[in-house]
């Protein structure tokens, strides 16, 4: 797996119905900066919304996956958002005139050819990875649906279907890493069997579908009539039956249908807005599912984005004891507001300080329901990172860091004497020119008390120049 974001080299259009609509659609991907995610962007209305393509912004999963955002919507997007996913692009923004993608042939053979043609562009940002480190189980009872994802270093799918039919029977597909999805996934197309189909003909829920575009499942021999009654339904002369399948007379592969069932996966999955390190497997899996197991992990990852990366261990050896940090920092007390840093690397710090009754601000604030000010919280953060700045500066005591810009600060809970307040930063993007961006957290017994997004710039001091 690449460690960096890429997006598309050049843009792409495609064009089609869309399968429940059945409008024309001109849907072209367009590169993007990094960062930015993928982007459904209706040209068709006023003011071109924008949709995120996230499980934040699913709305619909019963013939497909849909989102929408104040009343924006596109539906049917998993087989793009699984080519995409596939071919290694994080970052795209999709231009589209219609609520739906086109179905093309019912498949994501076209998209990933296109896409490979195209090709990419790697870009600077890191890929994010959501990274299973116990195991995750989404289960239906009554319909049979499981899904479980285990730890693992790489990502890979385990499928398997078992609808009771005759036609398919039992069948399964994998998709390991390094596999080609090219040649092995993206050109199966979807299913439906005959009884699911018929009522959504007769509501004209459909009417983008048709012989071409999807695989139709026939599950008991049928008479004259039936066929003359499906050739007035789909308005064609030439239906058969053949080997339990409608007018699809060769299958792609023997386990098409499973294999589609790991394409829809795949596209679902993309909706978490990073990539997974974990082993997923999946029996009678679909849209509903999908994004319910994805919406379950990004709760997890919103909690542990609030709870404290690194472990402090008292007794463990320091990076820097609160001698080392005076050789670093230019603060003294009573401005001094760090007392450990436990962890440091190239792009993060964790720091301790200890709160105490004796702090001097406690005299007027207040005194009698003392409270530690903000500010100096954002400030004991901002040493914290100055440390991380100078960590790797040969002569740290040279420089001094100061702000330039503090952005998101959110306080979550009073720190008071006798709490222990626990520093994480790090790194947003890398320093350059003495410029220093950080996501910055404060944590007391665990729970988050402060963050904020601070900007600072490490400048020589006059006095050593």
């Amino acid at each position: 797996m690449s460690c960096k974001q890429n997006t598309i080299s050049s843009p792409i259009t495609f064009k089609g119905k869309g399968l429940h609509t059945g409008l024309n659609v001109t849907m072209t991907v367009n590169p993007a900066d990094e960062n930015t995610g993928i982007r459904f962007r209706r040209t068709d209305l006023e003011g071109r919304p924008e949709i995120l393509a996230l499980s934040d912004y699913v709305t619909d999963t019963s013939r497909g996956t849909t989102i929408e955002k104040e009343g924006a919507r596109v539906s049917t997007i998993e087989h793009i958002m699984a080519a995409l996913y596939t071919s290694g692009i994080d970052n795209a923004i999709i231009d589209i005139d219609a609520p739906e993608t086109p179905i093309l042939d019912g498949s994501a053979r076209e998209y990933v050819m296109q896409i490979a043609r195209a090709g990419l562009t790697e870009q600077q940002a890191e890929r994010q990875y959501y990274t299973v480190r116990e195991k995750i189980s989404y289960t239906v009872p009554e319909k049979n649906i499981k899904i479980e994802i285990f730890p693992d270093d790489e990502f890979s799918v385990s499928v398997h279907i078992d609808y009771s039919s005759k036609v398919l029977g039992n069948q399964y597909a994998t998709f390991e890493p390094g596999e080609d999805f090219a040649n092995k996934i993206a050109p199966c197309r979807t299913f439906v069997f005959l009884h699911e189909l018929e009522p959504l003909l007769n509501l004209n829920l459909i009417k983008g579908g048709d012989l071409d575009n999807a695989i139709v499942v026939v599950e008991n021999p049928m008479t004259e009539q039936e066929v003359d009654r499906l050739k007035k339904l789909f308005d064609k002369d030439d239906i058969k039956v053949s080997k339990g399948y409608l007018n699809n007379l060769e299958l792609r592969y023997q386990n098409e249908p499973a294999r589609h069932k790991l394409l829809d996966l795949l596209g679902d999955f993309a909706l978490l807005g990073m990539r997974i390190k974990g082993r997923v497997f999946a029996t009678r899996p679909g849209h509903a599912a999908n994004t319910a197991v994805i919406k379950q992990i990004k709760k997890e990852i919103r909690k542990s984005a609030n709870a404290p990366k690194y472990s402090y261990d008292p007794n463990a050896q320091m990076v820097y004891d609160i001698n080392g940090i005076r050789s670093v920092l230019p603060h003294r007390p009573p401005f001094l507001l760090v007392d450990r840093i436990f962890h440091i690397d190239r792009d993060s710090v964790a720091g301790i300080k200890n709160v105490t009754m004796n702090e001097p601000f406690f005299v007027g604030h207040f005194p009698d329901e003392p409270v530690m000010p903000g500010v100096l919280i954002i400030e004991a953060m901002a040493q914290c990172g100055g440390i991380l700045a100078l960590h790797n500066v040969e002569d740290p005591e040279n420089y001094s860091t100061y702000f330039m810009k503090i952005d998101g600060v959110k306080f979550k809970q009073k720190v008071v004497p006798g709490d222990t307040l626990q520093f994480e930063l790090r790194l947003t993007e890398p320093i350059r020119r003495g410029i220093v961006q950080m996501e910055a957290k404060a944590f007391v017994g665990g729970q988050l008390a402060t963050e904020a997004q601070l900007m600072a710039q490490v400048i020589r001091n006059k006095v050593n120049e």
